[in-house]
């Protein structure tokens, strides 16, 4: 399809899931923005400059940008008329429902494109990468080699700076 399309997320880190969703939306659109949301409410463990570089050095034919304003306005900012979002499950459903309600009432000129994730990957979510990654488990099934080297290598910085009593 012609016309630029945007995947919004906070890639926390990116995942095999996002990318079977990037590399989907890469085949339906002949411009694709991979945005990585910068929300000052939640906190996360990857910088956004960490983010963007894992991003960047596991996937080609994209742009790959921050954004730190309501998506509807980085959407218009960007001239897109398209914003692709990743289905799981039923919970994804209620939240994404939500999401598309305000981003219609804002900018009820941007269509909203859901994809589904593939079967394998219909389990797999950042936060689960995270939480598998601080207790020392496999996550290399989850996440590129580079992206799991970075996480390891984070959740390291972060044990050695705990102290135990």
């Amino acid at each position: 399809m012609n016309g630029i399309a945007i995947y919004a997320g906070s890639f926390d880190p990116i995942t095999y899931g996002h990318l079977e969703i990037i590399e989907r939306s890469k085949k339906l659109f002949n411009r694709l923005i991979v945005a990585v949301g910068n929300n000052p409410t939640k906190k996360t463990l990857f910088t956004i400059k960490e983010r963007i570089d894992m991003i960047r050095a596991v996937v080609n034919g994209v742009e790959v940008e921050s954004y730190d304003c309501l998506l509807a306005e980085y959407v218009r900012k960007k001239g897109a008329k398209i914003l692709i979002r990743g289905l799981r499950t039923s919970m994804d459903f209620e939240y994404e429902f939500q999401m598309c309600m305000a981003i219609k009432k804002l900018a009820p000129e941007i269509e909203i494109i859901y994809l589904f994730s593939g079967q394998n990957e219909l389990h797999l979510s950042s936060s689960i990468v995270r939480e598998v990654a601080m207790f020392g488990g496999d996550i290399t099934p989850f996440v590129p080699p580079y992206v799991a080297e970075k996480l390891v290598s984070k959740v390291a910085k972060i044990k050695s700076s705990i102290v135990f009593e």
